[in-house]
């Protein structure tokens, strides 16, 4: 009996210490950043003196808790296995990897996530880039591995973990638009290109953070702050270089690999400014090739979703697998272009871009327009005319100041107490350190901004009049393309609805990243991404951020 015992005890006693070696897991601690903030002062960016880095309202161990038991039995040496066939690496090459067994959709799932709680965790290396997790992403990725197809595509999104921007509605996820005012909008439906994506089997990750509100919200605050998530920080440069926004998280997450690729939305640079920060391609589509149905608006004219990607061929993959026609979205056109048919030719044989006689004095831009011309690009320097931007303002603040209530009345959860523009004002003055810390500018000046609708469209028809100037050379010299740097000229391609693709174009001695842009004709994004694939093919010039390798 004594010898049973005695075994009953021993086996107790191992079972248990194995029971919590796999239950061991990193937490999340709260750091003192005291230090970080006193340092954050002396930058020379007003917008980068930070009052606060960490969120004062996520909990990522609870953001983390579903993942506990999975994550327990993942090993570091696994992850470390798994990073020759995962990171940088295109769709394409991972779908080979699973179809040739090196890989499975539930590992490339169980590698993310592994990666960004490895990352998060450590307070000298953290980016305060997510906000949600899916919390049946591993279970769906299972089901991937069970239905999958032997005649799959390598160019499919099937199985892809993809992170979106926290102003697109998620089933199953709160989207938040990093404010506190919506930390309960659980809607009921996906927004209609998140139908799409899983239509096409994508996996959704879960959700990043960004500049709250789509960064219409505060004057002068900085890039990627958002009362939910914190201060997003960029790969790069923690604290040094700017997260370019408003789709801070979702450039960050691309450029640190935290998943396959991201979605983001843009007004007026919201995809091309933190793409081109974060060494990351990214599209702004014209208006009408994707749907806005369930993304939290700025602007019914302006705004969009894009895919935010490493390279080239991701974001055509994306962007082919977010497309489709939606009766809700007014702006849809009908569209039968396939971004990705045939696959695209390493050449700009036939191509006519358009240089910016202006840009010419950045230097990586003329090192840069240099070597296509002795590649033989064929290159027209222009110099566009003047332009007036006046009330570009106006444009926002009044369809913001109208489509925000109309999401909030139709598209956001009903439990919701904020209804219109300054019930959320009101809701943040009674807390303003926590919901507002930087003040709600923006917000106040939509209140006070009494142009009617009426002169609303003659503000419209001014502004892409003015704009048209700008780009008419697409026209008037027959060219595929604009180059232009980061996002320099997003405003003027947003009211004229041009697309623009940004692909990295290097890097400045500081090692921050600098991109090039290409501004297109209305509906040209098929071109524009053979023009970015042969440009990204040629410079090659993309590397990963040196601490989150």
């Amino acid at each position: 009996m004594k010898k049973l015992l005695l075994v009953l005890i021993t086996f107790t006693i191992l079972y248990g210490c194995n029971q919590k070696e796999k239950n061991t897991v990193i937490i999340f601690k709260k750091y003192d950043e005291i230090a970080a903030l006193e340092k954050q002062k002396k930058h020379k960016k007003s917008r980068m003196q930070f009052k606060l880095i960490q969120s004062k309202y996520l909990d990522m161990n609870k953001v983390f808790k579903p993942f506990d038991e999975d994550l327990a039995l993942f090993s570091e040496e696994e992850y470390q296995s798994l990073k020759p066939l995962i990171l940088e690496q295109e769709i394409p090459s991972i779908q080979k990897s699973v179809k040739e067994g090196k890989l499975t959709y539930e590992k490339l799932t169980l590698f993310y996530l592994y990666r960004i709680r490895k990352f998060e965790s450590d307070s000298t290396l953290s980016l305060n880039s997510i906000i949600a997790l899916n919390p049946d992403v591993v279970n769906e990725a299972r089901e991937k591995d069970k239905s999958k197809k032997t005649d799959l595509s390598d160019y499919s999104v099937y199985g892809m973990p993809i992170l979106l921007k926290d102003n697109i509605n998620t089933n199953g996820m709160p989207t938040t638009a990093g404010a506190i005012a919506l930390k309960n909008n659980n809607t009921e439906n996906d927004a209609f290109i998140i139908e799409k994506l899983k239509s096409n089997g994508a996996l959704i990750l879960g959700k990043v953070n960004l500049s709250e509100w789509a960064y219409f919200f505060c004057s002068g605050c900085p890039l990627g702050y958002s009362a939910i998530g914190g201060q997003t920080l960029n790969p790069y440069g923690r604290g040094e270089f700017e997260t370019g926004g408003s789709s801070s998280g979702s450039g960050v997450t691309v450029a640190a690999n935290f998943a396959v690729a991201a979605v983001g939305t843009e007004t007026s640079g919201s995809i091309t400014s933190p793409s081109s920060l974060n060494s990351v391609v990214g599209l702004k589509p014209t208006i009408g090739v994707l749907s806005r149905t369930g993304i939290v608006p700025i602007s019914s004219t302006l705004d969009t979703p894009g895919p935010m990607t490493k390279n080239v061929i991701d974001n055509a993959i994306l962007l082919e697998a977010m497309k489709g026609f939606d009766e809700e979205d007014s702006s849809m056109k009908e569209n039968d272009i396939n971004y990705l048919k045939n696959g695209f030719e390493n050449t700009f044989k036939g191509k006519r871009l358009g240089v910016l006689k202006p840009l010419l004095s950045d230097s990586i831009y003329a090192s840069t327009i240099k070597q296509l011309k002795n590649l033989g690009v064929d290159i027209v320097e222009i110099t566009p005319s003047e332009i007036s931007f006046k009330r570009f303002l106006t444009l926002l603040n009044i369809d913001m100041k109208h489509d925000l209530p109309e999401y909030l009345s139709k598209k956001a959860s009903k439990s919701l107490s904020v209804k219109d523009i300054q019930t959320i004002i009101d809701f943040n003055l009674k807390d303003s350190l926590l919901r507002a810390p930087y003040g709600q500018q923006l917000f106040e000046g939509i209140i006070s901004d009494s142009t009617s609708l009426k002169e609303l469209e003659v503000v419209k028809m001014d502004l892409k009049t003015e704009g048209e100037k700008f780009v008419q050379s697409l026209e008037n010299q027959n060219l595929d393309a604009i180059l232009s740097i980061n996002n320099y000229h997003s405003g003027i391609a947003a009211v004229t609805n041009h697309p623009t693709l940004t692909v990295p174009m290097g890097y400045k001695e500081s090692g921050e990243p600098i991109s090039l842009t290409f501004i297109g004709k209305p509906f040209s994004e098929r071109n524009l991404l053979e023009i970015g694939y042969a440009f990204e093919q040629f410079t090659k010039i993309r590397k990963m951020p040196k601490n989150y390798q």
